[in-house]
Parts: structure tokens; sequence; C-alpha cells
């Protein structure tokens, strides 16, 4: 198979549009492997936490790189608070009326939760964020000297102080950042019998 194969064979050849050709290709074959892997929730978040493992053990072994994963750490975060959180915040919907809001009451239409960063772009992100992190532990320029307990009780500090302003949020608009699909009602039981009309 050509990577540089075109429909267009008479024009003459460009380094230019080869390069571009080629990497419309690569981008192509990432994103189809990107579609394919979409339905596999589980088996992507395994692959995570193993390159996550990976990605620890390297700083524990190594003994540095202590600022390249609170980095990691906080942008992981950053990540997980926009996952928990709404696409339209509750507190600006008096605003915004083109927007839908969250439900308040379980009898009003059925409404599910939109997060502001869905799950797959979690992941994404996150894949990505820690593939890069451990690439720079191969860096010796970022192997700063830093007093490492400073950074873990501040970082542990951050995350108390974000979750518990989220949860105050989550309580003070109700909602619950998880929707297992729509309610379905139930109706009449059904005995059997046909009626001829």
């Amino acid at each position: 198979m050509d990577l540089f194969n075109d429909e267009d064979t008479n024009s003459s050849v460009n380094p230019d549009g080869c390069c571009s050709k080629f990497v419309k290709k690569i981008n192509s074959k990432y994103q189809s492997f990107l579609d394919k892997l979409t339905p596999y929730y589980l088996i992507r978040w395994i692959l995570f936490f193993i390159l996550f493992s990976v990605f620890c053990a390297r700083i524990i072994f190594s003994q540095g790189y202590f600022v390249i994963a609170y980095a990691l750490g906080i942008y992981l975060l950053s990540l997980f608070i926009a996952f928990l959180s709404p696409r339209v915040d509750p507190a600006f919907t008096s605003f915004s009326d083109e927007e839908p809001t969250l439900p308040t009451t379980s009898r009003g239409e059925y409404r599910p939760f939109i997060r502001r960063l869905p799950e797959f772009k979690f992941w994404l992100a996150s894949s990505k964020a820690s593939v890069l992190a451990l690439i720079c532990t191969f860096v010796p320029a970022f192997n700063v000297p830093v007093f490492w307990p400073i950074l873990v009780i501040y970082f542990i500090m951050l995350v108390v102080m974000t979750l518990k302003q989220q949860i105050k949020h989550m309580i003070r608009y109700r909602y619950l950042p998880f929707s297992y699909g729509k309610p379905h009602h139930k109706g009449k039981e059904d005995t059997g019998k046909v009626i001829n009309s």
C-alpha cells in the first residue's frame, strides 16, 4: 500500500504536498485507531493505570523528577475536576437560556448529565500527559532538586480544597456527575391474552 498514492497523479511532485499527504495519512490512521478504541473504556483505563504505574515507578527508582510528578498531578486534578463539572455551570444559567440546564426535580424531563470534559477526552488527555511526563523523566535538565515532602503536602492540600469546593458546588446545585441512562417506566404487566377486535 502506497502512502503517497492520490487520485491526481498527473501533477508534478511537490515535496510540501507529499509531506502534507503523509501527515494526513498518519492523522487518519491515528484517528481510526482512537475510534476503534472508544467503546473499550475498561481496557483504556487499565492501560492508563499501567502507564501511570510505570511513571510512578520511574520517579521512585530514580529518586528525582519530583517537579514533573507534581506538574502531572496538578494537570490530572484539573482534568478530573472538569470531568466532574457540568458543561453549563448552574450558577450562570440565568444569564444564558440557550443551553439545557441540570435536572432539578425527579419528575421533570429527563436530562442526562453533560460533562464539561467527556470521559474519552479525559482518558486521552490523561494518557498523553502521562506519556509526556514519562519522556520528561529521561531528560536530565528536568531533574530539578526540590524538597519533595513539601510538594506532596502542598498537593494533598490542593486536592482536598479543590474537591471540597467541587462537592459544595454539587450540593448547592443538587446534581450528581453520573447518569446511568434514561429511566425506564414500568407499564402494565403482560397477561398474555390476545384481544380480538
